[in-house]
């Protein structure tokens, strides 16, 4: 999915910018090389293309932890991330999840998946001040 980077990275930007308010655009400009060579480097990653062959959703998954997950706006409510995370429960043994506390809706969209609340971090993985949820599939130990 090389030809596909900057696209994914697109989705990625787009998808922070409407979930992830409690970001400033100096982090998110911060965060952009990060999560170009976490996504492309570190893991690999699965994507739902629509009808033109674009990539509107994109998962990535490390196991068993589910590590990236993000829907192009145009395209939320529509089952992606729902297709994504059980394809990555089903195919890549995934079972974890972190998600940011400060993100109601994907909060809310993994409970509603069956994930629970394990645990909870004060800072998210960079040390900021974004509390974690870090979420099980029930029956599963950390």
């Amino acid at each position: 999915m090389p030809a596909d980077h900057d696209r994914v990275l697109i989705v990625w930007e787009v998808a922070v910018r409407a979930t992830h308010h409690f970001l400033s655009e100096h982090e998110i400009e911060a965060l952009r090389p990060l999560v170009r060579q976490a996504c492309f480097e570190g893991m690999p990653l699965f994507g739902v293309r629509d009808s033109e062959g674009e990539v509107i959703a994109f998962s990535g998954v490390d196991a068993p932890k589910l590590e990236a997950l993000f829907v192009h706006p145009d395209w939320c409510g529509k089952g992606l991330g729902r297709l994504l995370v059980e394809h990555a429960i089903r195919e890549q043994d995934v079972c974890l999840v972190d998600v940011n506390e400060q993100n109601p809706a994907a909060v809310e969209f993994y409970l509603h998946l069956g994930f629970e609340v394990a645990h909870r971090s004060d800072v998210d993985g960079f040390g900021k001040p974004y509390p974690l949820l870090h979420l099980k599939l029930p029956d599963q130990t950390i």
